[in-house]
């Protein structure tokens, strides 16, 4: 009997040992895993404005570091690995709703990315109220109700907010004045934002590209020669030179890897840009007289 007791006794650990090595195995596999990508852990991103750009581009790049992600916009998301509740930032509302259930499907939020956005190049004489409360629409008060809707979710376990903004928040745009000035009540929003969320663990940032290639440009909204008057070689030249600054720029994948830099830093910055050659232009511009630098942008934009 104690023959048959110790023989069944080094089978089951011939047995067991087997699966002590798988174990391990799976245990080392997860540690390399968590290596290869701390911020993943199945977590959440929401996206507004995710089905194009930027927007696009970053969340490939979440869905790459193991993030699940939804975005949110008027066009879905191509592709089946985002899901998208469809919504119009200009519609009261249809935003908050739309981040709301997200936040709900997923329980919490990790990272909120703000990133839709429209631009126009009009004379503010001859500029139609519908088109530049359409633009803040989309840029400022889309932003204000959506991370509402986020802040709960973002506030059970200490997520991150990121405002895609422009440098056009610094430096001005001629006849883009009201892209220009959204983008500057943004960056004040994220500002003041990150004061208020700070203490319950959340952060908030506005990031600033430069000119960055994407289809915006072919989207923006410009005031032709009957809508212009006597602007009208000025918005021309301007819009061209922006264009042009535009796609030969940035590509949108470096912004989205500054997003997802941004979001993984202990201490963000309420804003920062998007390449030290902004970052130094934003410094620039700040020690510089203003005159000094509508110099520079008349001169860069071709204006007399």
């Amino acid at each position: 009997m104690k023959q048959e007791t110790n023989q069944t006794q080094q089978v089951r650990k011939r047995e067991q040992t087997p699966r002590a090595n798988t174990q391990e195995e799976a245990r080392k596999t997860n540690e390399h895993t968590q290596t290869e990508h701390p911020m993943s852990a199945r977590r959440t991103a929401v996206i507004v404005g995710g089905s194009s750009g930027i927007g696009r581009e970053t969340a490939l790049k979440l869905l790459s570091r193991g993030y699940r992600v939804f975005n949110v916009s008027r066009t879905p998301f191509k592709g089946d690995r985002i899901k998208t509740f469809t919504a119009d930032a200009a519609q009261e509302g249809e935003l908050a709703q739309a981040v709301r259930s997200a936040g709900e499907e997923a329980g919490a939020i990790d990272l909120f990315v703000y990133s839709a956005g429209f631009s126009m190049a009009a004379p503010i004489e001859y500029a139609k109220s519908g088109d530049y409360r359409y633009l803040f629409e989309v840029n400022y008060f889309g932003a204000i109700e959506s991370l509402r809707a986020a802040t709960p979710f973002l506030k059970r376990r200490g997520g991150r907010a990121i405002l895609v903004g422009s440098m056009g928040a610094e430096l001005p745009i001629p006849y883009d004045s009201f892209y220009s000035s959204s983008k500057a009540a943004l960056s004040m929003l994220a500002r003041e934002a990150d004061l208020e969320l700070r203490p319950h663990g959340v952060r908030v940032s506005a990031l600033l590209p430069g000119g960055t290639a994407t289809d915006f440009t072919y989207n923006r909204r410009v005031y032709n020669e009957a809508e212009s008057l006597s602007y009208s070689p000025s918005v021309k030249k301007a819009s061209a030179a922006l264009a042009n600054m535009e796609q030969g720029g940035t590509s949108p994948s470096i912004v989205a890897e500054a997003v997802l830099k941004l979001a993984a830093k202990h201490n963000p910055a309420p804003v920062s840009a998007v390449g030290g050659k902004n970052n130094f232009l934003r410094y620039v511009s700040k020690m510089l007289p203003e005159r000094v630098t509508d110099w520079f942008v008349k001169k860069k934009f071709n204006q007399k």
